[in-house]
């Protein structure tokens, strides 16, 4: 294990990789619309532009474990950061659409590798008792970088043409990745797996699937035909490339993992809490700006306090997990994710700015003391063997969780709407549907809080 001195240019490294690939997830959000005026494409194509990242990124993620096991840290890391680069550069020199696209995609194949290698490094790296404090860098960064994305996309296609927004990427891609070529080590281990083609088929088609139909859903409905096939595709894929993992010596993705079970129920808790947070995320701008009247840069300002609370507070959250475990922070955080999104359920058409991003901010330290310590607490159960497989699996899960939230609480929200119209305006019918998707926001969070009560705390010996 690498000693103090050699630990901080390495996670250094790491830590910048892991937030311009968590940070370009959210970076177009709010430049959509000058793309599409741009490019000349309507809206159902330029979300593409957004859920293509997505989706790759959660084709990548199941097969890093392999990946990891398959090639050395070094080598896993650059090829990453070189993908996200080029990718990044194509996007940047896009002439049209497809082109841009593509850049997307290459983009995402790159950052879907990042984020399971660096925590899987961490663990490595860091004894049990210093890992919360490793693991808060990670909730550092997963906080500030989603919600700087609108902030900064809002504000820069405001002055800039939005090709400017990969322009100021690249170079941070491109210095991270010289750095990398001199600091970073080789610390996982290479246990050279067998490839199986048929898995990896498997679970493209399989978290691929469930991916794009969650998307979908909450623009075409849970009951199109569209969504409906691809969701039995997806469910079909899983469902054999879980049987098959399961009879595989080496399979690409262990799901003996869940036989460890605050592992298990960690990774529920965490579902919930992306639901909630990405749910929430894309919501609240969408009732600010469609509804209020605020602009894109404005709903973007006022997710930023609570992004930059959840930033501070994770590595402090993290020194409370190293010393107190993951019980108690659990407890307190969902119910105090319970109560804030309660208060979510009672916006009308004159909520004030303050009490939104007040709210909101209080929800995000809230999951500053739920995320990474139960990340922690369940990966720290793991075998040494098991900690790829554990990452892979934690942010597998994260992303299905995330955009199953997203599509399910939209769907929700338009529901509510169409049933509260009788005798209220359009957009007083709108608000109601947004208050009800935060009941159900509520409920989820409320579910979180009673399984937070089944977390134990192992002793940090057997962790």
């Amino acid at each position: 294990m690498p000693d103090d001195i050699k630990k901080f240019p390495l996670v250094a490294v790491l830590l910048t990789g892991t937030f311009v690939a968590i940070l370009n997830q959210t970076l177009l959000v709010t430049a959509i619309p000058p793309i599409m005026r741009d490019l000349g494409i309507n809206a159902n194509s330029a979300q593409w532009l957004n859920t293509i990242f997505m989706l790759v990124n959660g084709i990548m993620i199941p097969i890093t474990a392999f990946l990891i096991g398959k090639f050395t840290t070094r080598k896993l890391f650059m090829t990453a950061m070189s993908l996200f680069a080029a990718g990044t550069l194509i996007a940047a020199l896009s002439p049209n659409f497809e082109v841009l696209i593509a850049g997307r995609i290459v983009q995402a194949s790159g950052a879907g590798i990042m984020i399971p290698l660096m925590q899987t490094v961490l663990f490595m790296i860091f004894p049990v008792e210093k890992r919360g404090q490793a693991m808060g860098l990670v909730g550092m960064v997963i906080a500030f970088a989603p919600a700087i994305g609108p902030t900064l996309s809002g504000w820069v296609v405001d002055q800039y043409p939005w090709r400017t927004l990969f322009y100021i990427v690249l170079p941070i891609a491109l210095i991270d990745l010289i750095a990398a070529y001199f600091l970073l080590k080789n610390v996982t281990k290479q246990t050279f797996p067998k490839i199986d083609v048929l898995s990896i088929v498997l679970s493209t088609f399989g978290f691929g699937g469930l991916l794009y139909a969650f998307s979908m859903a909450g623009a075409s409905g849970w009951l199109s035909a569209e969504v409906i096939i691809v969701m039995s595709i997806g469910a079909v894929s899983l469902t054999w490339f879980i049987t098959r993992q399961m009879r595989l010596k080496e399979p690409i993705l262990e799901f003996r993992v869940f036989r460890y079970s605050i592992f298990t129920l960690t990774n529920v808790i965490g579902i919930v809490v992306f639901m909630s947070m990405i749910g929430a995320a894309t919501i609240l701008p969408i009732y600010m700006q469609n509804m209020l009247g605020f602009s894109a840069f404005e709903s973007g300002l006022m997710l930023l306090p609570g992004a930059l609370l959840m930033g501070f507070m994770n590595p402090i959250t993290g020194r409370i997990f190293d010393k107190v475990g993951a019980r108690w922070l659990a407890i307190s955080g969902m119910a105090l994710l319970t109560v804030m999104t309660f208060l979510f359920t009672r916006l009308t058409e004159d909520t004030p700015f303050v009490y939104m991003a007040t709210v909101h901010a209080f929800r995000m330290l809230s999951l500053a003391m739920v995320m990474m310590p139960v990340t922690t607490a369940g990966l720290n159960q793991l075998p040494e063997r098991l900690i790829p497989h554990g990452t892979a699996m934690n942010n597998t899960l994260r992303q299905v969780g995330g955009s199953l939230g997203t599509a399910f609480l939209v769907t929700m929200m338009t529901v509510g709407a169409a049933a509260s119209s009788n005798g209220l305006t359009d957009n007083q019918a709108m608000v109601q549907g947004v208050n009800i998707s935060f009941w159900v926001a509520t409920a989820l969070a409320f579910v979180g809080f009673i399984i937070a009560l089944f977390i134990k705390s192992p002793p940090k010996k057997a962790a």
